[in-house]
């Protein structure tokens, strides 16, 4: 996940959502840029049409719960829907209602479009990324403030088609894929290294598993890479099987252990 502090709780959605990058600082070459995977999309088998709900939480403390739902939007399309809210406790200290969309190009796996929708106590936020080619333009308003950015690099990913992307891959041991994220309002350089397979128990059963490794850098002005502090490390779990869902996340942050949990999913037929 990419945390800002005054965002945790859509940022813990967010990550388990699309198998978002939640990473910490790694020591790569000064020349970064030419570690960055150029393969094209992986022959894997996409993704099945489906329905998931999963829960969210700190410390063994379960503060949001979030659905989405995956599927084609036309021939050429890959849209993920999702929402989510903080509750009990939580709710009372931090209360936030969140939608999301994020369109991509099913055939490239390149991001199209995304718009997010959060509601806060004092403040709604809009985030709304517009993709073209290489090149990204955001509009984002947190109250009556409002900025655009644009931002240009090839081969430039979201979190959606980051995830799609990187499950199209082999994914064998000790492999390791360096991609360029724009999840809202800055890119991040994200490394997802595969340490191996294990089964993992979550609220949804138990299953064979894919352990990911997940690091990440911010890229800044003049493309320098930054350390994120506020992140320490991550660790993920996806299916080992045709559907290659996430199953949890893990990450330990400044203020404690977050995680996301797969509680429950449907799959559906796809339409003829």
């Amino acid at each position: 996940m990419f945390i800002q502090d005054r965002h945790l709780p859509v940022s813990i959605v967010r990550v388990a959502f699309c198998v978002c990058f939640s990473f910490a600082s790694v020591a790569i070459a000064a020349d970064w840029e030419s570690t960055i995977n150029k393969e094209p999309p992986g022959n894997f088998a996409e993704l099945r049409p489906l329905q998931a709900t999963y829960v969210f939480g700190w410390s063994g403390f379960t503060a949001a719960i979030g659905d989405v739902k995956f599927a084609r939007s036309g021939a050429n399309r890959f849209q993920l829907d999702g929402k989510a809210r903080t509750l009990g406790l939580a709710r009372l200290l931090w209360k936030l209602d969140a939608n999301f969309t994020a369109v991509t190009d099913a055939e490239t796996l390149r991001p199209i479009d995304f718009k997010q929708f959060e509601v806060y106590r004092s403040q709604n936020i809009v985030t709304h990324l517009s993709f073209r080619g290489n090149s990204v333009h955001g509009d984002r308003t947190e109250g009556s403030k409002a900025k655009t950015r644009d931002f240009s690099y090839p081969g430039l990913f979201d979190l959606q088609s980051a995830m799609l992307y990187v499950r199209s891959q082999p994914l064998k041991p000790q492999s390791v894929y360096r991609i360029l994220v724009y999840p809202a309002t800055d890119p991040y350089l994200a490394t997802l290294t595969v340490v191996g397979r294990e089964k993992v128990s979550v609220r949804a059963g138990t299953f064979d598993a894919i352990k990911l490794d997940l690091k990440l850098k911010r890229v800044g002005k003049n493309l320098q890479l930054e350390t994120y502090r506020k992140f320490r490390r991550g660790t993920i779990w996806v299916a080992d099987n045709s559907d290659r869902l996430l199953l949890r996340l893990e990450s330990q942050i400044f203020i404690g252990t977050i995680f996301a949990e797969l509680q429950a999913v449907r799959y559906e037929t796809p339409k003829s």
